[in-house]
Order: structure tokens, then sequence, then C-alpha cells
């Protein structure tokens, strides 16, 4: 998947699957601490692209004779689980709402896709580990963050195990209002006002770990857009000593989910050259580690590595 903005030529709009009539309550999942739900055609607007609107919605497309399904999907019940409402699981048999899966474009399961906004973000199709589902989490969540869908899901009653109340109305957590002025200008597809305003938190609070990482992200966003990954991909291979193409190739790596590649290009450079180039690959090294999180196994693997790359 790619953390560029959802709101990208290509983006799979869902909006006309809404129900064609008044909602229904959605039947609750089994597992996940409340944030796994059933979902139909009959409740996809309002359990799926309203909920988009505020928190990622993660969809697991099964049907009960896929055996891959059956290994799946207990992982994403536990992966919601642990993230505690920063995403809503929601699975739909594909043989009772095949108008949603054709929607969505499912040609084999199980797939996962995310919806962001009402607009839909291919994942990943068939059963993977589970560290590589989290993997994917993860790059889902900074993606929603840099887009301004940052909210977070109380249990949901009736999911999961969760009692059901007389309101059965979701709640999320409201966003930060420090990174409003951020978000908004990265859904209008200002960049330049998104840094500015994270760098208006950060004159504030110095060590602010989010306003850090939002400003990466940004940074990231604006070096990438418009840029043809094939091309800086291809060309990167085949110039090994261009500082601003290997730069360019791990920015477009990490925008893709190829965290661990772009780490060990731009350290694998560093060890290469000499002087000023030298400092600028550490740099931006450290700013993809403020991307994808200083407690993840690969930043924290690659931050040895770029040790010994330097001294």
């Amino acid at each position: 998947m790619s953390s560029q903005s959802f709101s990208r030529p290509g983006a799979i709009d869902l909006s006309a699957l809404n129900g064609g009539g008044q909602p229904q309550q959605s039947t609750p999942g089994v597992a996940g601490g409340g944030f796994v739900i059933d979902v139909t055609e009959a409740t996809f607007q309002a359990e799926v692209l309203t909920r988009s609107m505020s928190v990622p919605v993660v969809i697991d497309f099964w049907a009960t004779w896929c055996e891959p399904c059956k290994t799946l999907s207990p992982i994403l019940e536990r992966l919601a689980a642990q993230y505690e409402g920063r995403f809503v699981l929601a699975k739909i048999d594909v043989d009772a709402n095949q108008a949603i899966a054709q929607a969505a474009q499912v040609q084999s399961i199980p797939t996962v896709v995310a919806v962001l906004r009402g607009q839909l973000v291919p994942l990943f199709q068939g059963a993977i580990p589970e560290a590589q589902a989290q993997q994917v989490i993860d790059q889902l969540l900074q993606m929603a963050v840099a887009n301004g869908v940052a909210g977070r899901s109380d249990p949901i009653p009736g999911a999961g195990g969760e009692p059901v109340a007389d309101d059965d109305e979701v709640a999320e957590e409201p966003i930060d209002p420090r990174f409003e002025a951020a978000y908004d200008a990265i859904n209008a597809g200002d960049f330049d006002r998104a840094a500015e305003a994270y760098r208006q938190v950060l004159a504030e609070a110095p060590a602010d770990a989010e306003a850090k990482a939002g400003l990466a992200q940004v940074e990231l966003l604006r070096r990438t857009a418009g840029v043809d990954a094939g091309a800086t991909l291809a060309a990167a291979e085949a110039n090994p000593a261009d500082v601003d193409t290997q730069l360019l190739a791990a920015d477009i790596e990490v925008a893709s989910g190829l965290v661990d590649q772009a780490f060990d290009r731009l350290i694998g450079t560093i060890r290469r050259v000499f002087g000023d180039d030298r400092e600028r690959l550490r740099v931006r090294v450290v700013e993809l580690f403020d991307i994808v999180g200083g407690a993840d196994p690969r930043v924290v693997k690659a931050r040895s590595a770029l040790a010994s790359a330097l001294f």
C-alpha cells in the first residue's frame, strides 16, 4: 500500500453504496475487544462510510468456504483488540454482499482493504503472517494521521462481546486541536501550509513526537507528490552514486511500505559517500525513523546499522 494522500486519481469511491434504505444495526463480531463488526449492504453506509470520516475502517472480505480466511480473520481480530479503537475491523461475507465486493473490485479472498473518508485504499490479498499484517496496519495508521483521520473509536456496543446500550451511537475521541490546521491543510493538498502548522506546534513543544512524525510525513508527501515511482526506482538502481536519486527512491519505498528496503538503500549509500552528502543521508534516515516510529523493530535494527555505517 502507499501512504500517499488517498484523495488521489485512482482511489475507489464507495459513496454509491448507501444501503438503499434505513440504516440497520450491524451484527457484532465475536472477538476484537469491541472493535469488530459484521457489515452488510444495509449497514455499509453507517458502519463503514460514515465511520471512516473519523477513524480508519479495515474491511476483511471473507466467505465461510475460504480456508485462508480462517487463518487471517483471527489475526485481524487480535490486532483490532490490540490497537484499542485506532481502527475498526469490518467483516464482510462476499457471498451475502456481492454488491460491496464488486464495488471494491475484490477478485479473490481473503482481501483486506481500508476505507478513509469514504474512499477505498487497497492493503493486501491472501493470508499473511501476523507480524506482516501489523506492519500494514501501522502504515495505514500513519497514512490516516497524515490525512487528518486521527479519531479513535470507543468499543462499539454489541461488538466483540461489548454490552449493547440504549444509545448505540459510535463515539470517537476528538482530533487534537493543535493539529487541526495541519490536517485541514493536508486534506486541501497544501503541504507547505501543513508543514508550517506542525512547525508551530514544535516551536512550543520541540519534543512532541506526534508533531515530529506529522511534519516528517508531510515532508515525505511533498517530496513524492507527482513523482514517477517506477522511473525513480529504476534510475536509483542504475545510478547508485547519485545521492539525490537514492534519497527520492527511499522516500518512495517508505511511502509504499517498503521500509526495510529504504533504510538499507540509504545506509548502504552512506557507506559509499563522504562529507555533506553523508550528512544529508543521515538526516533523511532520522526523519524516516520519525515516520515509522522509534519503537518499530525495523527502526531499532536500522539505528544499529546507521551507527555502524557512521562510526
